[in-house]
Order: structure tokens, then sequence, then C-alpha cells
């Protein structure tokens, strides 16, 4: 395995875009990165060895995300991360689809959404999210079901409106 700081730079950029699925704006996404990136380093010699340490440092971002949210006191609603125009009614296809999944994803509490970001984007098991999360795989299932469900429910509402 390389040293941290160059396994860091090259892990970097997928991280910040796993990020910014979980955040609702750039500089959360960034703090979430930072502060995920220091406890990598402090337990390099260990995560370093790990058959997918990649996975292992995903599933510790969204467990990071799901914390910072826990113990953020203001609302940020509003607030972009890039990458995720405001309004984006034309334009280009792959544009149009990253603004819609970042209001999707917006609507979801943090622990759902960073169930859906490690299933579905991060291609992790229920086991591996729920020992990342620190829940039973029953709640990484439940929550991926109702998560879903509201994402269903957003969707339908914004074909009709």
């Amino acid at each position: 395995m390389p040293p941290f700081e160059d396994w860091a730079h090259a892990a970097g950029p997928s991280l910040r875009r796993v990020a910014g699925l979980l955040c609702d704006h750039a500089a959360d996404a960034d703090d979430l990165v930072q502060e995920t990136l220091v406890k990598v380093y402090l337990r390099w010699s260990r995560i370093s060895r790990l058959d997918n340490p990649d996975a292992y440092v995903r599933a510790m971002l969204a467990n990071q995300h799901v914390s910072m949210r826990r113990s953020q006191s203001r609302d940020r609603r509003g607030r972009r991360w890039p990458g995720a125009p405001a309004e984006v009614s034309h334009g280009e296809p792959a544009v149009v689809e990253r603004s819609a999944l970042a209001d999707a994803l917006a609507g979801l509490g943090a622990r759902q959404r960073a169930v859906v970001v490690l299933r579905y984007y991060c291609d992790l098991s229920d086991e591996q999210i729920a020992d990342a999360l620190g829940c039973s795989q029953r709640t990484v299932r439940s929550q991926a079901s109702r998560a879903l469900a509201r994402l269903r429910t957003t969707a339908a509402a914004e074909e009709l409106g």
C-alpha cells in the first residue's frame, strides 16, 4: 500500500464526490473530507492493511457525516455543493440529473442519505454499511426502504407539479 500522502492524493477526488452527495453544500463536503482524512491518517498503518481500504474510508466518511449532522446546531438549507446548480430545467442531461439527485438527497435525513450513498454509489453491502454506521443490518434495510419510498414520493410529486 502506498504512503498515506500518495493514497490521499489519489483518493481525494472520489472522497469529494461521495462527500458532495452526502452534504448540502461545498464547505460541508470539504470539512467532511478533511475530518475523515485526519482520522484515516491517525489509523493509516491499520487501514492500509485492509483488503479494501477505499471502501472502508468511504464508510468512515458516511459515518463522520452522520456524526457531524448530529452535532450541527444551525440550519444550512439553501446552500448547495458545486456541480448541482440551484435551478436547472434545461441543458446537459448529466447536469440536470446531478441537480435532481442533489435535490432528492437533500430531502433525506443524514442516516438515510448515508445508507443510500453507501449502498448505491459506493456499492457496499448491508453488513458493511451496518458496521460503518454502528447499527444493525435490519436498520440499514429499513432506512434504505424509507429513503427509497421518500425519493419515489418526491419524484412522483415533481412529475405532477
